[in-house]
Parts: C-alpha cells; sequence; structure tokens
C-alpha cells in the first residue's frame, strides 16, 4: 500500500505509516487519520529540540537562555525589556524569570538598568558578549534548520509553512510581545 502524505502519494512507507497501520489493525472501529499528521509534527518537535540543544551547547547556552537572549536581540536596539515583558514573551513566572536573568547575568550576557520611567522598575538589556552568543547561537541554529529543510524544494516549504499556520492559528496570537525564535 503507497501511504499517503500532504501532497499526495508518497513513495516510501515510513514509521508513523507502520504505527497507524498497527493502531487500524487493533482498533478498526477508530479513526485514526489525525495519526499521520500529528505523530509526524510530535517526532519532527522531538528532532527538533534535540537539533536546538546540540547547537545551543555549542555556545554554552540552554534552551531558556537562548529564549531570554533571543527576546532581547529582537527587542532592536538598545536590545533592552522591561522583565514583564520578557514573561510574556517567555511565557514563565515572575520568579522564574527573576532567577533566569540573575543566572544570565552573574555570566555578563545581561545586565540589569534602573527603569528610566519606574523608579521601582529595571530594565535588562543585552550586554555586548550576549549580543554575541545569541547571535552566533541563532546562525548555528539556522543552518541546522536549513539543513532539515534541504530535501523540500521552497514551492513546498512555502506551503507547508503556510498549512501549518492555519493548524497554529486557534491557539497563537500575533503580537510583537509574544513571538519566539
Amino acid at each position: 500500500m503507497t501511504p499517503q502524505g500532504v501532497g499526495g502519494p508518497t513513495t516510501q512507507a515510513d514509521d508513523v505509516d507502520q504505527i497507524v497501520d498497527a493502531w487500524r489493525r487493533e482498533r478498526p472501529d477508530l479513526d485514526v487519520a489525525p495519526l499521520h499528521v500529528f505523530s509526524r509534527v510530535s517526532r519532527l518537535a522531538r528532532r527538533l529540540d534535540l537539533d536546538r540543544v546540540q547547537a545551543f551547547a555549542r555556545h554554552q547556552l540552554e534552551g531558556w537562555e537562548f529564549d531570554v537572549l533571543s527576546a532581547l536581540r529582537r527587542a532592536g536596539a538598545p536590545y533592552e525589556l522591561s522583565p514583564g515583558q520578557l514573561i510574556r514573551q517567555t511565557l514563565v513566572t515572575s520568579g522564574t524569570m527573576t532567577n533566569r536573568v540573575d543566572r544570565l547575568e552573574r555570566r555578563g550576557l545581561v545586565e540589569r538598568r534602573p527603569s528610566p520611567s519606574d523608579r521601582r522598575g529595571v530594565i535588562v538589556r543585552l550586554t555586548t558578549g550576549g549580543q554575541a552568543t545569541v547571535d552566533a547561537a541563532m546562525a548555528d541554529l539556522l543552518d541546522r534548520e536549513r539543513d532539515l529543510l534541504a530535501e523540500l524544494p521552497a514551492r513546498d516549504r512555502e506551503e507547508l509553512a503556510g498549512l501549518l499556520r492555519r493548524l497554529l492559528s486557534p491557539f497563537e496570537t500575533v503580537s510583537a510581545e509574544t513571538a519566539s525564535a
């Protein structure tokens, strides 16, 4: 049997096809068609997570460190945000963010400055070293991700991005404050 892919028939079965076939055999009463998409998305997400860990490790970064540094970098010069803005972008609690900023500050990747608009507030700013680190990690990550996409022609990549955007749209809000790396 030729498996059905997103763009029509494909020529080679994969592990997901075997999983789906086994579920069809064991539970013919269930419509297991969603597994064709979501099992592949799940497996791809795991692969991407592993690649990200490797890309960041080359720059002595953890994933959470990259998240905070990249949020600051995307903010544009002078590469600073309030802790509240960082919390909204990285979806962590206030206590977690305080701990993360403390750790990044000890490493010299960020610095705290008094807020010019609130005497009690602080601003977190990316240091020159932090910028160099996040820029290098981002370039390495993009190289890895480009390699993963190399099998797909540009038109297929654009179509896949559009399909994934549609699939994710009910779960996401379009906002500069919630964009992630």
